[in-house]
């Protein structure tokens, strides 16, 4: 617990993060937040400031192996133009 950081700011910082996807929504759920969390988990990263980071999602950088786009993993076919 002492190494762990204790400001105000971190907790701002993650609701201005979320907020955006809250603000049409007036009651959020337990399925609502589920999916929410597996978007925020399974999106690749399109720009950062760690460059090994870029193309990858915060699972992949968890695990370190690779997996299908986000939308696959839900069971839906992702439109490829041929």
């Amino acid at each position: 617990m002492k190494s762990t950081p204790r400001a105000s700011s971190l907790v701002e910082n993650l609701n201005s993060r979320l907020r955006n996807y809250f603000f049409l929504r007036k009651h959020l759920n337990s399925d609502y937040l589920a999916l929410l969390r597996f978007f925020l988990n399974h999106r690749r990263f399109m720009a950062s400031r760690v460059p090994e980071r870029i193309g990858k999602s915060p699972t992949e950088l968890m695990t370190g192996e690779k997996h299908p786009h986000w939308l696959e993993l839900l069971g839906f076919n992702l439109f490829q133009r041929a």
